[in-house]
């Protein structure tokens, strides 16, 4: 071959290469334009105010804050923005307990009474059990009065003592039954096997190794530099959220953090940084539920997913993980919103390439609003998600049990069907024989859960 046919060869390569390159340039710029014409519609009908981060093949192809940190000081939400995490807690929790499995500190076998040893009741549960929200111990959070201890301070020795003395509702292993008492109990056994407490164990082990230095336990008394307010919606708008002692919530929702410091989490468990690859495939396996050991593992559209979300006090919060297409969705929101699912969802199907699922539309009717007075009551989903259902003022509202629920208003459909505007969610009245409305149906993302009436 000739120099001058060698030379033409390498032009031709290299221009190859440089159309291949401009292809995905373009292509990363089309999905970063599509996530962000999709949140800014969210935010504009003020169903959205956060923090948003979308990544894929390891480069940021979004990072973006959207609506207020502070709507009262009109500060503008952006990527360094603090959120409370609420539930996406129970991940560092979980590979704390795993760190410490590792350094033969304890094992995920161990049973509860070995570290709580006049807990009785739970002589059969084990530190796997509490991981994967099989062991049966009463929520506290699904409480009547949990609202009112809110706002007061419980370390975790007297929140423990809240649901000890309570008989388990299901034998250990049995079934899945969200449980944030378990986590309570995960964070204590950290504290009590490492000799630090739970904050200072995550600084240590976690936080400082990848330099997430924009994450750490919230404390409603600290001044933290660029931390959100969170609100939620009431009846005539967005309200200042109710008040929480972040005592209580502890391993279990205490965290705050930003998008760009998740991100830094999301690449660090492609590697060996925290743990070892055996230990972080355990952590990912899913058990009953599809529930791992403070995640989530499922499929979205043929995609595998493994994500978390988290609710409290006026915040919002979730991350999807694509684990097989190298791809991350962040959405943290100081709005309590149960929007918050589908938005990270349908930007992980943008930045996988697909269509987000479109909303069916639907049309509000007038309803007499006396009818709302036969469906006034609570209804039992599951062991510690009950839906408190309330009329005002010739409006029917509802709301779930647990921290961060704000809530909802019920829009009619029919006179036995209703929807939420606040998330793709509908619920439906069932009366009996006698014509006595006994059970509701949720339907959200493609399942129904039955709600039957206890009150």
């Amino acid at each position: 071959m000739t120099a001058s046919k060698l030379c033409a060869l390498r032009r031709t390569a290299q221009t190859i290469m440089l159309l291949l390159l401009l292809s995905l340039m373009a292509a990363a710029q089309d999905i970063a334009t599509q996530a962000d014409d999709y949140v800014k519609a969210k935010a504009k009908n003020n169903q959205f105010s956060g923090a948003v981060l979308v990544a894929k093949g390891g480069k940021v192809l979004l990072s973006k804050g959207y609506g207020m940190a502070n709507y009262e000081l009109d500060v503008a939400n952006t990527p360094q923005t603090k959120f409370r995490l609420g539930s996406i807690t129970k991940q560092f929790t979980a590979l704390a307990i795993m760190q410490l499995q590792e350094k033969g500190l304890l094992s995920v076998d161990d049973p509860v009474t070995k570290y709580f040893p006049d807990y009785k009741i739970a002589e059969k549960v084990t530190i796997h059990h509490l991981l994967t929200h099989t062991s049966g111990i009463h929520n506290f959070t699904s409480d009547a009065e949990y609202m009112q201890m809110m706002t007061l301070n419980s370390p975790p020795e007297k929140t423990i003592a809240r649901f000890k003395e309570k008989p388990l509702d299901f034998a250990p292993g049995e079934k899945w039954s969200y449980s944030n008492s378990g986590y309570i109990l995960l964070g204590a056994i950290i504290e009590k096997v490492s000799g630090k407490s739970y904050e200072t164990y995550l600084k240590e082990n976690i936080f400082q190794p990848l330099n997430m230095v924009n994450t750490g336990y919230d404390h409603s008394e600290v001044i933290i530099k660029n931390r959100a307010s969170g609100y939620q919606m009431g009846k005539n708008g967005m309200v200042n959220a109710s008040y929480l002692d972040m005592s209580i919530p502890y391993s279990a929702g205490s965290l705050y953090s930003t998008v760009e410091d998740l991100y830094l989490w999301d690449r660090a468990l492609y590697t060996e940084k925290l743990l070892k690859r055996t230990t972080l495939e355990k952590i990912f396996t899913p058990f009953k539920n599809d529930y791992g050991y403070g995640w989530a593992i499922e499929e979205q559209n043929g995609h595998k997913r493994i994500s978390h979300n988290g609710g409290i006090n006026g915040f919002s919060t979730q991350i999807n993980r694509y684990v097989n297409d190298d791809a991350c969705v962040i959405v943290l929101s100081n709005l309590a919103s149960g929007l918050v699912g589908k938005i990270t969802n349908d930007l992980g199907a943008i930045a996988l390439g697909e269509k987000p699922v479109e909303a069916k539309a639907r049309t509000e009717i007038k309803v007499d609003p006396k009818v709302y007075d036969s469906y006034v009551g609570q209804y039992e989903l599951m062991p510690g998600l009950v839906i408190t259902i309330t009329k005002e003022e010739g409006h029917l509202f509802g709301q779930a049990t647990g921290p961060g629920q704000g809530k909802f208003e019920l829009f009619p459909e029919t006179e036995k069907d209703y929807f939420l505007k606040v998330v793709d969610a509908q619920i439906t009245f069932i009366k009996n024989d006698k014509g006595e409305v006994t059970q509701l149906v949720l339907h959200q993302g493609g399942g129904e859960m039955l709600g039957k009436r206890i009150k």
